[in-house]
């Protein structure tokens, strides 16, 4: 194993087991990640608290239903059927004034209170100080919970660390106070043992007798502490008791750019009668604990659960070990984190509870603490929990320090849906098993696990995917969940190596057999009828004759005898081979033509050499035998203020070169030897690329003509069609489509910033359009150093359906071997050209809009010049009627297209999914992952008309209807404070946030009108795999790797390391980490690496030794060595676009500010962290349930 042990005295590598404590540590010696242990915190190490709420902690026997993440109300409300206590029922008694004036009573309070709202003082899991009564929760109802839903269950915000009680310790940031003596700590409302001596303090205090009588009292009621192994309920039980704590669901909506705005008022979660007055204490309420005796009145029970039709079962928390089946539902289960998250984000047990009942008792006051005072002198927290006067300054031996604010506390970050924990259990899943495509028993794969499907009757889910595979039957169903029908497409997407491949179905001259009224192909969801003379369309419902050489008689289960022998009949996808009349031309073998500005830019930038080495490795191997497809074609010219063509017919023995001037009125110059085979003219078109640089080395034109030379390829490849591959450096300011610098900073953020991201001019879009009709791809690779109009020049490769690359500030050293690898990728992917695609669906349904890189004549098809393995379209689907529940809906995708080798084929997309008329249904079977990218696309198109706020706002206020309504419809049993998600769509507010973060849609001045372009351009095209990756990296641990991790298996499979949730917070300075996100590659060096590990992977011993500027890891001998590099060439793979590999070595490299963007779970990119955000979710939730409980709104995207 390449398992490297930390150095002496530094801290212990973060390895794969998250959130596993450290070792127990002895006195005066430091824990694991550098924090000094206090010796008093073994003293009851082996003490754990007994679960509140009786042995099931804050569940009740037979416990809640899986699915539903339930958070309680907030501090200072009332849960439903909660009545507040009458005066003098119960209580402490009133706090005596002495005279002295409010306001001097109000910031004693403030100094003197034995917590703090903010950051915790203490290590996770300290007992409250010696005498403090534990609080009593407020407004707790325990309410059965419904099937099919993800819950957050309240109650302690930490079980876990409740086990291990340690006393508090002043935090680095508040300033020290001089030394002092130590009272001793004791248990909760404990005496000290016999024999131990009272401090001065205690024993001189006026109040000391009486709290000893009360703690007496106390002990007698105090439960029997739970036996040593016995574990308290922990999992999402805490992250409810936080976010009460936190008061989620108050008056405290967070106002943050790019959120909607959440109105001031919370749900009404009290009676007027029930709110405490100005200056008055409030009443304590009890909470109905199992374990606790039942109150005299106002307890309503909790209502029973309602189960939903077709929801999934699961039980959380109904014991106390309930990590495995938390784990299964996408959350990590509770254990000691690291020691980030100890000092910045943790809350003590004891304070979470203390805040509640301090705020139930004086909502409108703000108190704030000074850490040690709680510590120091625990009399009084007493007196303070009593109802006592506490002493004034004058009466404390020694002066205090002025509090100091502290930031609100936040959720266990270990507690809330976690992706990498979902996306671990369904590869899991698929890794022992197929996917049969017809089967309707499992969900479909997430698009982030590396699955086998087996097509029986529907297609690869590579191919097609569905925002919810249980279609509503109604419009008004619809309309209710929120949720958008859509489809992503991606209709030459690449098969598994161990997937069978497609096949191909030639019906000779008479073409494939359709429907005579529809036209759809026939596919296996057609019945035939009549003895097999007949057919029903599955779209239309049209009875069809069947042509008399295409008929077969039935067997008595109504099939074809010849079923087995037509494959067309038995798979989801098909190709046809088709006849003349298929044809708009001559179909021929792509030509690749490859355009390059050798203007003073590109020389100067050294672009020039790159890209001429980067074509010939695209173009042949190290044997020299061609990459592209049999019969394809290439061809070259250069351009600055003239346009160079270059005749390289094999005859010759060295290339030529004719200059066209006239830009103005372009033409090709050449009828033969501008187009040739890859092959025969091999040596002459590398010497003529080898002498490029040096032929142009001395050339001082600034300017060059990118509208002449698509304009003269556009004539060159009219009558086949092809790709043309154009690399401009510059704005082009010379020649057709001239255009000028138009982007102003003080347009952005404005009303008028929308217009930077439309083109100048339809000189391009017209230019583009008539590339479609000549079949022609066109993709643009830009270098610019300043302003080059992506807008304008990227419908060039939009409207096309080609690709746009961006080498901002282009570095031949840095960037050169991308510039390649995109190159490679681009030349040897499957590529059709001269394509038109159709979707069609059965009656019912229509469809309404298409999202992607297309062009389009007509409502219904759509025009591609050419697209790849890696282009997606997204369709909407709206219902034109009421669907039949016991019959299922259809879809068919027809693309017709020529492949690379000259071949005109119809590919066929076949899927036939339920209808359903339940809601419950269709949230179950929803896929959150071709629902967030959908909603992407229509985000894009939206950017162009509305401003980027109002898109920002959209897509969250989508995020909170969609939630509300299955908070509203199936989850209407639970308690109003609690956030119910649904089991399918958990992680919907976190990708949501990563959206929002995302430099497409992202707020501030530093991304310029060319970068958002270029992203939201790229996105349109992007298939659903491609999107999550982008918006949710993958990042993974290799600086402790087991034997398995780097090795590929029979099937191609590469077995990865232990996935980490993307935050800064869970990356170990001794560690190494692997990040990725379909553009780009990053390897995390920790300052506290082990050397032996830079040694295996890199020959040095230090980071200082270590060059950053590599991109690639060196071919070294040894296990760690071929493991890394196996691991990224794996993920490389899987990728559409090239990933060089960046490395980052902390707290030196520049590039680890790009590095920390993409942890898109801290607060980065001009938005709030995932902490911070579900909170503001669950707040807007409530609103959206409590005040408008009926409205319908579906938003831009259901309906434009």
């Amino acid at each position: 194993m390449s398992n490297y042990p930390p150095q002496q005295q530094q801290p212990r590598p973060y390895y794969q087991g998250q959130g596993q404590p450290p070792p127990p540590q002895h006195p005066g010696q430091q824990s694991p990640y550098g924090v000094p242990v206090n010796p008093q915190q073994q003293q009851y190490q082996q003490q754990p608290l007994k679960p509140p709420g009786g042995p099931y902690g804050n569940v009740r026997p037979g416990g809640p239903q899986p699915g539903h993440q339930a958070i309680r109300p907030g501090p200072g409300q009332l849960a439903p059927g909660v009545r507040p206590m009458p005066p003098g029922a119960g209580g402490p008694p009133a706090r005596p004034t002495n005279g002295t004036p409010p306001h001097q009573q109000q910031q004693q309070q403030q100094q003197q209170h034995s917590y703090t709202g903010g950051r915790p003082v203490g290590p996770p899991g300290a007992r409250p100080p010696t005498g403090v009564r534990p609080s009593i929760q407020q407004g707790r109802t325990d309410v059965p919970l419904q099937a099919g839903m993800a819950t957050i269950s309240p109650h302690h915000p930490n079980p876990a660390h409740a086990q291990t009680p340690t006393p508090i310790t002043t935090p680095a940031t508040q300033p020290q106070s001089p030394p002092r003596p130590q009272l001793p700590s004791f248990p909760h409302n404990a005496a000290p043992a016999p024999g131990q001596q009272q401090s001065y303090q205690q024993q001189q205090h006026p109040a000391y007798a009486q709290q000893q009588h009360q703690q007496q009292q106390q002990q007698q009621q105090q439960p029997t502490p739970p036996l040593a192994n016995q574990q308290v309920a922990g999992g999402i039980n805490g992250l409810n008791a936080q976010m009460s704590a936190m008061s989620v669901g108050a008056n405290n909506a967070v106002n943050t750019p790019g959120y909607s705005q959440v109105p001031s008022q919370g749900p009404p979660m009290q009676s007027e009668a029930a709110k405490p007055k100005a200056g008055a204490r409030a009443k304590r309420v009890f909470a109905s604990d199992p374990s606790a005796p039942p109150p005299s009145s106002g307890m309503a029970p909790p209502p029973p659960a309602i189960p939903q039709p077709g929801m999934e079962t699961q039980n959380y928390g109904q014991q106390s070990n309930q990590g495995p089946a938390l784990q299964q539902a996408g959350y990590a289960q509770h254990q000691q984190p690291d020691a980030s998250y100890q000092q910045q984000q943790q809350q003590p047990p004891y304070m979470a509870q203390q805040q509640q009942q301090h705020q139930h008792q004086q909502p409108h006051l703000v108190h704030q603490q000074q850490p040690h005072l709680a510590h120091q002198q625990p009399h009084l927290a007493q007196q303070q929990q009593y109802g006592q006067q506490p002493m004034n300054q004058s009466q404390q031996f020694r002066p205090q320090a002025p509090a100091q604010p502290a930031p609100r506390p936040r959720i266990d970050p270990d507690q809330i849906p976690s992706p990498v924990a979902v996306q671990e259990a369904d590869q899991e899943e698929w890794d022992h098993k197929p996917f049969v495509t017809s089967l309707r028993t499992s969900p479909t794969p997430l698009a982030s696990s590396d699955f086998m499907a087996i097509d029986g009757g529907n297609c690869n889910p590579r191919f097609f995917r569905m925002t919810t595979y249980n279609l509503p039957n109604t419009e008004d169903l619809l309309n209710t969940s929120q949720l958008p029908m859509g489809l992503v497409i991606q209709p030459l997407a690449q098969l598994r190596v161990d997937e069978a491949p497609i096949e191909t179905v030639d019906f000779g001259d008479a073409g494939p057999a359709r429907c005579r009224r529809c036209n759809a192909y026939i596919n296996p969801y057609m019945i035939f009828t009549n003895g097999g003379q007949r057919f029903v369309c599955n779209m239309c419902l049209f009875e069809n004759d069947v042509e008399p050489g295409y008929f077969c008689n039935l067997d008595m289960n109504g099939r074809r005898c010849d079923l087995d022998q037509r494959p067309e009949l038995r798979n989801g996808t098909i190709e046809f081979a088709v006849p003349k009349e298929y044809w708009n031309k001559t179909p021929a073998a792509a030509a690749y033509v490859f355009a390059i500005d050798v203007s003073w830019n590109s020389v100067q930038s050294g672009m020039l050499h790159r890209c001429v080495t980067g074509i010939k490795e695209a173009i042949w191997d190290h044997n020299g035998v061609s990459k592209l497809a049999p019969g394809a074609q290439i061809g070259f010219l250069t351009y600055d203020k003239n346009v160079h063509f270059y005749n390289l017919s094999p005859t010759l023995e060295q290339a030529q070169m004719m200059v066209v001037p006239d830009v103005s009125d372009v033409f090709v110059p050449l009828s033969d030897g501008f187009l040739v085979d890859p092959q025969t003219s091999q040596s002459l078109v590398e010497s003529m690329l080898d002498m490029l640089p040096q032929l142009f080395a001395e050339n001082k034109t600034t300017e060059a003509v990118i509208g002449a030379v698509v304009q003269s390829v556009r004539m060159a490849l009219e009558s086949r069609g092809g790709k043309l591959v154009v690399f401009q450096t510059a704005l082009p300011t010379f020649g057709p489509g001239a255009l000028r610098h138009r982007d102003e900073l003080k347009l952005y953020g404005t009303e008028k910033e929308k217009t930077l991201y439309a083109p100048q001019d339809d000189f391009y879009k017209k230019l583009a359009e008539s590339c479609v009709d000549a079949g022609l791809s066109i993709d643009l690779f830009l270098f610019p150093n300043a302003y080059v109009d992506v807008a304008t020049l990227g419908c060039l490769s939009s409207i096309t359906g080609g690709e746009t690359h961006m080498f901002t500030n282009f570095n031949a050293d840095r960037d050169g071997v991308k510039l390649a690898g995109e190159i490679n990728r681009l030349v040897t992917r499957p590529f059709g050209f001269n394509a038109l695609m159709r979707v069609r669906c059965s009656t019912g349904l229509r469809v309404a809009e298409h999202f992607g890189n297309f062009h389009m004549k007509n409502s219904t098809d759509l025009e591609i010049a050419g697209l790849d393995s890696e282009k997606a379209y997204g369709v909407l689907v709206k219902h034109d009627g009421k669907l039949d529940e016991k019959t299922e809906a259809s879809f068919q995708v027809a693309l017709l297209y020529t492949t690379a080798d000259g071949r005109r084929r119809v590919r066929v997309h076949n899927f036939s999914t339920p209808v359903t008329t339940l809601l419950g249904n269709v949230f179950r079977w929803a896929d959150m992952d071709t629902t967030i990218n959908f909603l992407s696309k229509g985000a894009i198109a939206q950017a162009l008309s509305k401003p980027l706020n109002e898109v920002r706002e959209a897509l969250t206020d989508k995020c909170v209807k969609i939630l509300s309504s299955y908070r509203r419809n199936c989850a209407s049993s639970t308690a109003p404070g609690q956030l119910i998600l649904p089991e399918s769509f958990k992680l919907f507010p976190l990708y949501t946030l990563s959206l929002l973060k995302s430099k497409t849609l992202r707020g501030g001045r530093d991304i310029n009108s060319d970068l958002r372009v270029y992203q939201m351009r790229m996105l349109k095209s992007m298939g659903v795999s491609e999107s999550i990756v982008f918006f949710y990296p993958r990042m993974i641990a290799v600086h402790s790797m087991d034997e398995r991790v780097g090795v590929m298996d029979a099937n191609g499979r590469v077995f990865l390391p232990q996935l980490v949730r993307v935050s800064y917070a869970r990356l170990s300075p001794s560690g190494a980490y692997m990040l990725e996100n379909g553009q780009r590659l990053f390897l995390w060096l920790g300052r506290e690496i082990h050397p032996q590990f830079l040694q295996d992977v890199f020959g040095v011993q230090t980071l200082d030794e270590l060059d950053s500027s590599l991109r690639f890891l060196p071919e070294l001998d040894t296990q760690t060595s071929s493991q890394l590099r196996m691991i990224r060439t794996y993920m490389q793979a899987q990728r559409a676009r090239y990933m060089d590999l960046t490395i980052v070595r902390q707290g030196k490299d520049q590039a680890e500010l790009d590095f920390s963007n993409l942890l898109v779970e801290d607060k980065n990119n001009e938005a709030m962290s995932y902490v911070d955000y579900l909170p503001t979710i669950h707040r807007m939730i409530q609103t959206e349930v409590t005040t408008r409980p009926h409205e319908v709104h579906t938003g831009i995207w259901s309906h434009r």
